[in-house]
């Protein structure tokens, strides 16, 4: 796998990753395009969208009640060795383009509480990008993409009620978190983009360059 070169779109909350991914599926045909999403996952790993939608439907409800922090960490790192097995399992000839590889879901988990040193390590163990493109927003457009605030789920905002001041403090510390696991690698950044398609052509500038 060490030979394997592909590239992780990146970015907070509301940064619209899916939405210019589902852009750049039409744009870059003879990439491979890597995500958790439904419209990228093959019939045969059906259990991955299933998985997502009981862990907003059911977990996340629950969590800190029924479900610890640690059990979430647990569910969520399947989505992490199946976007590992994706990498390992592509073809090197293919140029492969990942939303959020482990990066996103490792933050969330340490933001949320999850202490498991050798579970991050073991991520960390895994290929690394040739490169990052990280698609910024602020969290006032974040939070007006949301529905201002109607469509959060608990994984998007620190504290019990889940406001604007809650959901701006978390994307804080989260674009944060995002830097702070991809400082070795050669991230760029795109600033806040208008819609999905302009974002779509910022990324695209920058994995044909």
């Amino acid at each position: 796998m060490s030979g394997r070169r592909f590239h992780v779109l990146l970015g907070p909350d509301g940064a619209g990753k899916s939405s210019v991914m589902e852009h750049l599926a039409e744009r870059l045909p003879k990439w491979r395009l890597i995500s958790t999403d439904d419209a990228f996952v093959a019939p045969e790993h059906a259990l991955i969208p299933r998985l997502r939608r009981e862990l907003h439907e059911c977990l996340l409800p629950g969590l800190g009640a029924a479900y610890s922090v640690d059990f979430l960490a647990s569910v969520l790192q399947t989505a992490v060795v199946h976007l590992r097995d994706q990498v390992r399992d592509s073809d090197p000839r293919v140029p492969v383009l990942m939303d959020s590889y482990y990066y996103k879901i490792l933050a969330k988990c340490r933001l949320a509480g999850a202490q498991d040193s050798r579970m991050y390590s073991w991520w960390r163990s895994f290929p690394q990008p040739s490169g990052v493109v990280f698609l910024d927003v602020s969290p006032g457009a974040a939070w007006r993409r949301r529905g201002d605030g109607t469509r959060l789920n608990a994984l998007e905002y620190d504290g019990p009620d889940g406001g604007w001041a809650d959901f701006e403090r978390y994307q804080e510390n989260l674009r944060k978190t995002l830097l702070e696991e991809v400082r070795a690698l050669p991230v760029t950044m795109l600033r806040e983009q208008p819609d999905a398609g302009r974002a779509a052509e910022a990324v695209l500038e920058v994995l044909t360059a």
